[in-house]
């Protein structure tokens, strides 16, 4: 029913005893810190693939005074923490799954009468020494076992937020849903630790929310949680050592997500990876899309075609490779009230779709799988342009790597037709175009945009990855009104090339120009051998 009171632990014994597991009990000393505090209300919002339910499964297993757990963690991290024992089989546990109850009823009513009765029945059963005062209401058993057993409760309620994605237009109904919550678990003695885990934050109404007690961590702002939010680099990097699997290509694949953390000392950055994700290629020995096990492109389509003015333009330079500046401040918390384009941008990054980045206050598309998400969804779309140039970009890679200066000029004067909804009126604009025109080179390079390089900054380059070592390397200068001539004269003048002087490979040194009266790009390419 997914309530679980003194549980057995299934759940984790499962997750330790899979092929992959990484040891994530730091997640507990962090809990454990919070329950020498006065904080107790823990809320994290992370993507529906970041393994938020086998969390909530370990501090069960942790914590639940149902049985000694302790031959399940004495071999991994919190064995060692001082706080380890002292917490360790100490509390009465209360685990449930939202999404269980909402399924099986028709109303939030429902549901919530539901909820309490099943929580109490269970209970009353466990506890049937105490003598209740009024055993149809929850709150004032939970009080009651308390006040007769002195042992406090750790609640973990997992999916929080399902209400909110099932019900997502009926604000009458979510209200009372986080009173509920709030007068269960705010100011209760009995509540030595509630930790929530969901996809959203937690619901703003009007100036304050309703679960006001709550500490958020999430991906705009993961705190102290960041490297528990999934995997990180070193745990990838063990993970293909161990499986026999390519680590550049897993970085492409799932990398993307940076996540910091902030401290008086400096700030932490960690690189997150989906655990669904990276579990699956590892087991599956292929690297591929495993997003659509838990999502698919048409959900990220209803946001994208949003009518919202400058979102289409933000997905299409997000696309290309850009980054795009938002405000997550205006966020409802909700997957209804959008303002703006951030908003709708804001609710992607909680998704999983886009990565944000505190520091510069920008989202982009995190990584390979990602993006064939959104080249899904745009598919299906009427983005017609877009699409057609993110397939013709194979072509123009080709041409590229044959020195056909015409051919590359005539596939940009294409993607530009293409991809016009874009001002096209400066250099940063032109970037713009030949990142989406070159799409399908990210199969084989890293591209970085403003590359530091001898007495300047290259405009674009291609560095192949380690796998393709065979394909030319690229230095790529754009000229805007000038001459291609030109910017391949600067590229030499400014010794642009040294930036690659460690690649043993061929160069292609690229000059491109957009002629603003004819409308046409112009291209020179020289070849460089080593």
């Amino acid at each position: 029913m997914g309530i679980y009171l003194n549980p057995r632990n299934i759940g984790f014994r499962r997750s330790l005893n899979s092929e992959i597991y990484v040891d994530k009990t730091g997640l507990i000393e962090k809990m454990n810190m919070v329950l020498d505090t006065e904080q107790k209300f823990i809320c994290v919002s992370r993507p529906r693939r970041f393994g938020k339910s086998m969390a909530a499964d370990m501090l069960s297993a942790y914590y639940s005074c149902g049985e000694d757990s302790s031959t399940l963690f004495e071999s991994l991290a919190i064995s060692h923490a001082p706080s380890y024992r002292e917490h360790l089989n100490q509390y009465n546990v209360v685990k449930v799954n939202m999404q269980d109850f909402l399924s099986m009823t028709h109303s939030v009513e429902e549901m919530l009468a539901m909820l309490q009765k099943y929580i109490a029945f269970d209970l009353l059963e466990a506890f049937e020494q105490v003598r209740f005062r009024d055993e149809n209401n929850l709150i004032q058993v939970m009080k009651d076992i308390y006040a007769k057993t002195g042992r406090s409760f750790v609640i973990l309620i997992d999916e929080w937020d399902c209400l909110f994605r099932e019900y997502q237009q009926d604000s009458v109904a979510q209200k009372p849903y986080l009173d509920f919550l709030r007068s269960w678990l705010k100011d209760k003695d009995y509540v030595a630790l509630a930790y929530m885990t969901g996809i959203l934050p937690i619901k703003k109404y009007g100036s304050h929310s309703a679960l006001n007690m709550f500490f958020e961590y999430s991906m705009t702002d993961p705190g102290e949680l960041a490297p528990y939010f999934g995997f990180t680099e070193q745990e990838v990097k063990a993970l293909c050592e161990k499986y026999e699997m390519n680590f550049e290509k897993a970085r492409a694949w799932y990398d993307g997500y940076e996540l910091i953390t902030h401290r008086r000392t400096g700030d932490m950055h960690y690189a997150m990876y989906s655990p669904k994700s990276v579990v699956e290629a590892m087991l599956r020995h292929k690297f591929g899309t495993y997003w659509n096990q838990t999502e698919t492109y048409e959900a990220l389509k209803i946001y994208i075609q949003m009518d919202m003015d400058g979102l289409k333009d933000a997905v299409v330079k997000m696309l290309a490779g850009d980054s795009v500046r938002i405000n997550t401040g205006t966020f409802a918390n909700d997957m209804t009230t959008f303002a703006t384009k951030d908003d709708v941008l804001t609710l992607l990054v909680h998704l999983g779709y886009l990565t944000y980045d505190s520091e510069n206050e920008t989202v982009s598309i995190p990584n390979k799988e990602v993006s064939q998400e959104y080249v899904n969804a745009i598919s299906t779309m009427n983005w017609h342009g877009v699409m057609e140039s993110v397939q013709a970009s194979r072509r123009l890679l080709e041409a590229l790597w044959s020195g056909d200066a015409d051919a590359v000029a005539e596939g940009i004067d294409r993607a530009h037709e293409e991809i016009s909804i874009l001002q096209y009126n400066d250099e940063n604009s032109l970037s713009c175009t030949i990142n989406l025109a070159f799409y399908y080179a990210r199969e084989y390079y890293t591209i970085v945009r403003e590359l530091p390089a001898g007495k300047g900054f290259a405009d674009v380059c291609f560095i192949p990855r380690k796998l393709h070592l065979d394909k030319p390397a690229a230095v790529i200068e754009l000229k805007w009104d000038k001459s291609a001539s030109g910017a391949l004269a600067q590229i030499k003048e400014k010794q642009y090339g040294n930036a690659l002087k460690e690649y043993q490979g061929d160069l292609l040194l690229v000059g491109i120009n957009y002629n603003k009266d004819s409308k046409k790009h112009e291209c020179v390419i020289e070849r460089l051998r080593k």
